[in-house]
């Protein structure tokens, strides 16, 4: 039976101060101990507990877990030897400062496509920052540590999500009826408005409506039967570069798959078309009748 191989991948601040062993270099390992737990008291203080042993030794692994991704940012292709040339050059603060402003700017990137006036709250902002450093930057130094990949995943996640609020952002502001302003927000609705709406033709953008103008597309959609197509591609063409990928997604994602786009053309009933609608568009659909 063949046994599997695991890769030991502990922290990179413990492989750089394994680097140490030998080099005979007292005055700097004393530095950086010295650094490392001027930087745990400072996490203690403000992010754990620094009254008890247990918020001490959080406060620690938070540390070691911030440095660590400090130094694969700085020297990402590089040794732990140089990783350590890092330390000594710069300070374990620098490391961890860096990794610090990685977790801060993913802290600011949206996390979902639904955004509320209570995500710029500043408890708010400040209790999910302090939730993803606990989830990346926690790193037994004997432990295997997988914060890097952590970080990297979600920065690609929240990155996508950022597009796609950007964009439905684009549409509110191009509105038909002018500017919407309403601080929350349901991205993928938005979306969805506006690319249901485009089958109609003529260029106009929907980012919210209600019971009453979507009867008025169901109904000029069955009477001129216009081509979905051609209506998705004066939406395009309207929408700047940077959001186009995001539109030509979706477009292609509800061309096959939408039932509100498959029954429009069908006897299927308003009440049954509405109610679907609204999976779609959710809180950008105002349900009452006007």
């Amino acid at each position: 039976m063949q046994l599997a191989v695991v890769e030991e991948k502990l922290p990179r601040l413990v492989r750089a101060i394994r680097c140490l062993e030998g080099c005979g270099e007292d005055d700097e390992a004393i530095m950086l101990a010295d650094e490392l737990a001027g930087i745990t008291a400072m996490v203690a203080e403000k992010f754990t507990n620094d009254r008890t042993a247990e918020g001490i030794q959080r406060a620690f692994f938070l540390t070691v877990g911030g440095v660590s991704l400090g130094l694969d940012h700085a020297v990402q292709h590089g040794s732990d030897d140089a990783a350590l040339e890092f330390l000594v050059e710069h300070g374990a603060e620098a490391a961890f400062q860096a990794g610090f402003r990685m977790i801060r700017d993913l802290s600011q990137l949206p996390e979902d496509s639904l955004v509320g006036e209570y995500d710029l709250d500043p408890v708010y902002v400040q209790r999910r920052l302090k939730e993803l450093l606990v989830d990346i930057c926690s790193a037994d130094p004997s432990q295997n540590w997988s914060g890097p990949e952590r970080y990297e995943l979600q920065f690609k996640q929240r990155k996508g999500v950022q597009a796609i609020v950007r964009a439905a952002g684009w549409l509110r502001r191009h509105h038909y009826a002018g500017p919407i302003t309403d601080p929350d927000l349901n991205a993928e609705g938005v979306i969805a408005l506006a690319i249901i709406f485009a089958v109609e033709g003529g260029g106009r953008i929907v980012a919210r409506t209600g019971q009453k103008d979507f009867e008025r597309l169901i109904g000029s959609v069955r009477k001129n039967k216009p081509d979905y197509e051609a209506g998705w591609a004066e939406l395009m063409a309207q929408v700047p570069p940077q959001h186009q990928a995001v539109m030509a997604e979706r477009i292609d994602s509800y061309r096959e798959h939408c039932t509100v786009i498959q029954k429009m053309r069908t006897r299927t009933a308003m009440k049954t078309l509405f109610a679907e609608l609204e999976n779609y568009a959710g809180s950008e659909l105002d349900a009452d009748y006007s």
